[in-house]
């Protein structure tokens, strides 16, 4: 009896949920980690995601939860998929930054080139990419096949044959201030463009 599609993404989801355990292993007990007692601050969604958010660094309230986007960014994030229409279950977020340090220059560089592994594993069709350290960690990353992406807000660009990419301001720095609020949305609603022209299963 042939598999079915079905099946098939099945276990694609299944391999997805293992690499991601394994990751999420490999971090608990990272000892480059200058974290002391606190836990390491980990992706979370969907691990096979069409919308893989990345920014730069945690927040207290992140440390304190050790997940990323938990908080005020993640709220803000929440209400703007809804006003675009994008379904939460096709987005995965995480940071480059997982050590819980105020001092991002203590994080080990190899703990951030994890976030190639992660692209890897959710094989997303498009990253947004949150700020200027964020993007230039990701073009540091060396994906296969990958273009360096631009700081140019809002705009579609291809990072690999595969992967989309769009840029936008932090999402930390727009919370408080109303211009940097309205930048932030300016090129963020592209992603409800790109999701809504999407291709049915």
């Amino acid at each position: 009896m042939p598999t079915t599609d079905d099946e098939i993404r099945e276990k694609y989801l299944e391999r997805a949920i293992r690499e991601l355990n394994t990751l999420t292993q490999e971090l608990q007990s990272c000892p480059l980690c200058p974290r002391g007692n606190l836990m390491p601050v980990l992706g979370s969604g969907h691990p096979q995601a069409d919308i893989f958010l990345l920014k730069h660094a945690p927040t207290a309230a992140e440390i304190e939860e050790g997940v990323a986007f938990y908080g005020r960014s993640g709220t803000a994030l929440m209400k703007s998929l809804k006003r675009l229409q994008i379904d939460p279950l096709a987005v995965y977020g995480t940071l480059c930054v997982k050590c819980p340090v105020d001092d991002t220059g203590l994080a080990d560089p190899g703990c951030m080139g994890r976030v190639g592994r992660e692209i890897a594993i959710v094989q997303p069709k498009i990253v947004v990419v949150m700020g200027e350290e964020a993007l230039a960690l990701l073009n540091e990353l060396q994906l296969p096949l990958a273009a360096p992406v631009e700081p140019v807000p809002g705009q579609i660009q291809r990072l690999t044959p595969s992967i989309e990419a769009l840029y936008v301001p932090d999402i930390d720095g727009a919370l408080d201030e109303e211009t940097a609020k309205r930048a932030f949305w300016s090129a963020f609603r592209m992603l409800g463009t790109w999701y809504a022209d999407l291709p049915p299963y």
